[in-house]
């Protein structure tokens, strides 16, 4: 018997691995999020990079947009409108309100656009999707923190000495991040079936804006509507850093403890909508 008859009779078997999302809608798989940890860096890092890679300042450019974002509106609003600011500076009390609303509109913005943006790696190769809008989140924070970095100086300039507050700063920008998650983790999937969201997402973006309280204090919000306005998640971090950063500042945590919960929903229900249309992703982006 020769031997190529044998390998005629006996062929080779190659084992098939199929890689595929986990079936539950809500089995989030960390172990497989902790495998893919070096590509939620690269992301994160070239994220970064590609933002400021061939500009004049840089990285300074995360502390230049929001340092003039508030001188302008600083002569529009408070000069020229004469907004209050409850007693306080009203740069230093704008730029802390500044300061989440950067970092949840830039997070929902690259998040929202995260999958589509990726299609061809998508298409191509698998891995967790979740990681997309996560590294989306992720990111901006270098921008919060070295807007941060701008805010001391402003606080120095205005001699604003902060209290023992400022070690809760961390829970807020965590709120803030979890806002823009789970609001990420709904737009990305319906920017995949629906390009409209595309068109959407800047004017949903520019209104949060408005009816969030970031160019006025709450005060001014008569007090009829503020448990309905209280329901804006966005409302609470604004508030939480105010409290955190300005001493003196006083909130109604009335308003505030609610959005935990509000948040929490809306996150678990990203999440099973997510997972819900992530074995579509490379067939329809």
């Amino acid at each position: 018997m020769s031997v190529a008859n044998v390998d005629q009779r006996h062929p080779a078997v190659v084992p098939h691995v199929r890689i595929q999302p986990a079936k539950g809608l809500l089995e989030l798989d960390l172990a497989a999020l902790w495998q893919y940890r070096e590509l939620i860096h690269i992301l994160v890092w070239r994220d970064v990079t590609v933002r400021y890679k061939q500009t004049l300042l840089g990285v300074a450019w995360a502390m230049f947009q929001p340092v003039a974002t508030m001188l302008i509106f600083t002569v529009v609003f408070s000069v020229m409108g004469k907004i209050p600011s409850d007693g306080f500076p009203y740069p230093v009390f704008l730029y802390a309100g500044l300061l989440p609303w950067f970092y949840i509109s830039q997070a929902l913005s690259r998040g929202g656009t995260s999958l589509v943006g990726e299609a061809p790696l998508i298409s191509k190769v698998y891995f967790p999707r979740l990681i997309l809008p996560l590294s989306a989140t992720i990111a901006p924070l270098v921008d919060l923190f070295l807007a941060f970095i701008a805010f001391l100086g402003l606080m120095a300039w205005f001699e604003v000495v902060p209290t023992w507050r400022i070690l809760l700063l961390p829970l807020f920008a965590g709120l803030g991040a979890m806002i823009a998650l789970a609001a990420g983790l709904w737009v990305s999937a319906l920017y995949v079936r629906y390009r409209d969201v595309g068109h959407i997402l800047p004017m949903f973006i520019q209104l949060g804006m408005f009816v969030s309280p970031i160019l006025y204090p709450v005060s001014k919000v008569p007090e009829s509507w503020r448990t309905i306005y209280a329901l804006n998640p966005v409302v609470s971090v604004v508030e939480g850093f105010r409290w955190a950063l300005i001493p003196g500042f006083q909130v109604d945590f009335s308003m505030v403890l609610p959005s935990f919960g509000i948040v929490f929903v809306v996150l678990v229900g990203g999440l099973i909508y997510f997972r819900s249309m992530e074995r579509t992703f490379a067939d329809v982006i």
